[in-house]
């Protein structure tokens, strides 16, 4: 196969993944949403379990009016959306199913994953910025300030899997992965699962979008597929938060028949991690931003950082 024919294969690859995996996760919350807290709704829809209930949504967002506030900022309220979206897309074609079924190898690629993840946050501000809204303003601000909070811990837990594995590339670290990492690693994947949720914002870290206070932060002034983009964007940082947590702290394709049904189990393993994402969601009150902020610097923080000091000293004694 010629490079450039592999190339565009590669890349029809990732974008079928992209538009399918995130879809396949808000069908998963709806069904387990609707289980949860006895929603009838959406097990009607289409007959059996609610299947077209996706359907049924995307339908409607196609029908309503795209529109643009008069004092907004035109330019930058449409593309908005399209800056939410595209880093889960780069950072999707990084994230390896196996050692051979990957996309881009990048020999850094865990640094690739988080810089273009920390770049994606920038949709919500752009948004709430160019909305002339005073509660878009306000949503996109404390968006802002749990990116801050947030992200260091995130990076403070991914670093400490990559000091374990000797590496920055992700399949390396997947491949150095070993099952006691399950209890040497596990308050780094504490860390990164609760900083996961609060960098896409979802509950009980909701408070940039909290409906009963602010209608729905940068989104207020969105409507039809520009609304649908942002939500979008959510459902495709839950994919690509859940496999880099199953490829980093649960060893990714590791497990019976690895060589044939590798990239199983990483879907798997990315998909229970989702499931769990989905859970809290339903289980956890919304917070308040002062507690945010204690959770993170109080809590989070020192933890991450306690935990690469513990993966320095036991890589250090087994060198």
């Amino acid at each position: 196969m010629s490079p450039w024919l592999e190339a565009v294969v590669r890349a029809v690859a990732v974008l079928a993944a992209f538009l399918s995996l995130p879809l396949l996760i808000g069908q998963t919350e709806h069904k387990v949403m609707a289980h949860m807290q006895g929603r009838l709704g959406p097990m009607y829809a289409g007959g059996f379990h609610g299947w077209a209930q996706l359907v049924a949504d995307g339908v409607k967002f196609v029908q309503k009016e795209d529109i643009v506030p008069a004092r907004a900022d035109r330019w930058v309220f449409r593309l908005a959306p399209a800056v939410a979206l595209i880093p889960y897309l780069v950072a999707l074609s990084v994230i390896p199913l196996s050692p051979t079924v990957v996309a881009a190898k990048v020999d850094a690629s865990v640094l690739l994953v988080l810089a273009v993840i920390g770049v994606g946050i920038i949709g919500t501000l752009m948004a709430g910025w160019a909305s002339a809204n005073k509660y878009s303003l306000l949503g996109g601000m404390r968006a802002a300030a749990q990116l801050v909070s947030y992200e260091l811990p995130m990076v403070l837990s991914v670093a400490s899997v990559a000091l374990a594995a000797g590496t920055l590339s992700v399949v390396g670290i997947a491949e150095a992965w070993s099952p006691w990492w399950l209890l040497w690693q596990a308050p780094g994947a504490f860390v990164f699962l609760v900083a996961a949720l609060a960098e896409l914002q979802r509950p009980p870290f909701d408070m940039p979008v909290a409906d009963s206070e602010i209608v729905f932060g940068p989104y207020t002034e969105y409507s039809g597929l520009r609304f649908a983009f942002f939500l979008l964007a959510e459902y495709a940082g839950i994919v690509v938060m859940s496999l880099l947590f199953a490829v980093l702290f649960l060893g990714g394709w590791a497990g019976p028949l690895e060589p044939w049904l590798g990239w199983v189990w990483t879907l798997l393993k990315g998909f229970a991690v989702a499931v769990l994402m989905i859970w809290l969601r339903v289980s956890w009150p919304r917070m308040r931003e002062d507690q945010l902020q204690r959770l993170a610097w109080v809590w989070l923080v020192p933890i991450a950082l306690l935990q690469l000091a513990l993966t320095a000293v036991g890589v250090v004694m087994t060198a």
